[in-house]
């Protein structure tokens, strides 16, 4: 059984290491993200992947072109089967995306890049 994620570590150290080590895949995103996961191992973050970033920094977006919501136990689901979890979670409403939906998909990519723990 794979060890739990934790989500504060995801967004505050390990994927802002891999938008480092992947720039220019990051920055074709194109689109801004707010990022709010709610329970006690969550928190809030804004992700940069336009020209200006990448980065990935604690705290809320003043303008984000996309807004994923999502509960700390449903994002560890997410994050260790992403293509098998996201849609279920999505149309159960456990996933919440506001603004370009198409967005989210590149997001999903992106989040992808950070190595899970075994």
């Amino acid at each position: 059984m794979p060890t739990p994620i934790d989500i504060r570590k995801f967004f505050n150290t390990d994927l802002p290491t891999a938008l480092a080590a992947n720039t220019a895949a990051a920055k074709a995103v194109g689109a801004r993200f707010q990022i709010g996961v709610t329970g006690a191992g969550g928190g809030d973050w804004t992700i940069d992947l336009t020209a200006k970033g990448p980065s990935c920094k604690a705290g809320k977006a003043a303008a984000a072109d996309c807004t994923v919501t999502i509960a700390d136990a449903d994002f560890r689901k997410l994050a260790e089967k992403p293509e098998v979890n996201a849609v279920t979670l999505f149309m159960s409403g456990k996933l919440k995306i506001t603004g370009n939906q198409s967005h989210a998909l590149k997001l999903g990519k992106i989040l992808s890049l950070v190595p899970l723990p075994k």
